[in-house]
Formats: structure tokens, sequence, C-alpha cells
């Protein structure tokens, strides 16, 4: 597919910053007999075509949790399989991304993944650096706390130091010590298969996200039902602290 402007539905209000939460692939495996792996494979698929169709309504940021901090925690051969079918995802997509336009970047404790992991994420970040259609940012050893942890810590060295005064902290001051400081906060976060917990994905950045659960396995996720979501996200108000009537004025 080659990349074509991308054109806001008129039918749709389009989030400029979408977040998923890509649950489900074990289950999914599980149901019909298969190894967790199976799954995990066939979500690459699934990112394939929800990516696809994020860009086409017009999306700028799609943000995709692929591996928390938690998820070191599981059997080593679950970890070694994810580790490599990263490594030759990243090889094999990356010039599909630059053909359809997609800057890839990355978030989260990226020092604890296999060194050939962050040496295929580097050369895939700095391949696709100057494509403008859409930034996919995936989420790799990362959760929220250890987000939010590394960043005071650094503010707290910067106070120490006499780089910064911590009278005149901020909620900027925080945001800009995120991982996620050069990309606007979401406006969605979605999450599949069924379950309706956030599991320590963007705490601070989703603080004003419209949540959606959806009951779809990621595996099967795709177009159908990121039209879904974004359908119950323009039929809601985002109010941010404030009433309806104050909205409709500013409108």
């Amino acid at each position: 597919m080659s990349p074509q402007p991308s054109a806001p539905s008129t039918e749709l209000r389009i989030p400029e910053h979408v977040a998923i939460i890509m649950d489900g692939n074990g289950r999914w495996a599980k149901q019909r007999g298969l190894p967790r792996t199976d799954g995990h494979i066939r979500g690459q698929d699934a990112l394939r075509a929800t990516l696809r169709a994020a860009a086409e309504f017009g999306i700028r940021y799609l943000t995709v949790y692929a591996f928390s901090t938690e998820n070191w925690s599981r059997p080593q051969e679950e970890v070694d399989a994810l580790m490599s079918l990263l490594v030759s995802a990243i090889h094999s997509e990356t010039p599909s991304l630059i053909e359809e336009g997609v800057r890839l970047e990355a978030i989260g404790n990226l020092s604890r993944l296999p060194e050939a992991a962050q040496q295929a994420l580097r050369e895939s970040i700095q391949a696709t650096a100057a494509c403008e259609r859409i930034t996919l940012i995936v989420a790799l050893s990362y959760s929220s706390r250890d987000e939010i942890l590394r960043a005071t810590t650094q503010i707290a060295r910067e106070v120490a130091e006499g780089r910064l005064s911590a009278d005149s902290l901020t909620e900027e001051t925080i945001s800009a010590h995120l991982d996620t400081a050069a990309f606007p906060d979401p406006d969605l976060l979605i999450r599949t298969g069924g379950e309706e917990r956030i599991s320590n994905y963007l705490l601070w950045q989703a603080a004003y996200a419209e949540l959606f659960f959806s009951l779809v396995y990621w595996p099967d996720f795709g177009r159908e039902a990121l039209r879904e979501a974004l359908e119950a996200y323009t039929a809601r108000e985002r109010r941010f602290g404030k009433t309806s009537e104050q909205i409709q004025l500013e409108d």
C-alpha cells in the first residue's frame, strides 16, 4: 500500500492519539488448542491491520503495549520466544513502515531488552525517522509506575545538582521527564480481550483519556473493531473537569 494523504472521516470524531493494550493473544491460542506463541504471531497481523486502519482514519499517534515490565516474570521460554519474535518482526516490517509513512518510536526501560532487540529498534527508528503519516509508539519493557519512578529520580537528581528548583516543579516538569515527553497524551485508550483494567499503562498520560474495553481478542482486532471504538469515542463528551454548558460555549 502506497502512502496516501489521510483525511479524517466526516462521520467520526478522530482522536489524535490512540493507545491500545493488546490483550488476549494467549486466550485466543488456548481456545484453538495452539501454543501461546501462535497467538503472539497472529497478533502481528492484527497490529499491521490496526496500524493501517488507524492511518486511514487519520489518527496521528498509535501507542501499543507490547511487553510490560511484569511480563519479564513469564516463563522464560515464552519470554525468549517473544524477544525473538520482536527482532524478526522489526526486521521484516521496517520496509513496509517506510513505504506506508510510519515513524517508529519506543518507550519503556529499553536497556533490559536483549542487545539484538535494542539494535533492531535503533536501526528501525533511524530508518523511519523521516516518515510523517502516523507515528507507531511501541511500549516495551514498560510499566507506568517504573516510568514515573525513573522520571522522579531524574528530577530529584537535577534538583540536587541545582539544575531545577524544588519550588518550581509543575505537572509539565514531570511530563517532560517521562518516556512520552515528545508525544501528546492519548485521547482514547482501548483494551482488547474483555478485561476492564489499564494494567499499569500510561497512568499519568491517560488521566483524561476516554476508555474503551473491547471483547475482541487482540489477534482478531482490526479495522472494524477499531471503528467500533472510534464510534464510541465520537459519542462521548470530553469535559476535562468542566460542565457540558462550558464545553458547548467553547465549541
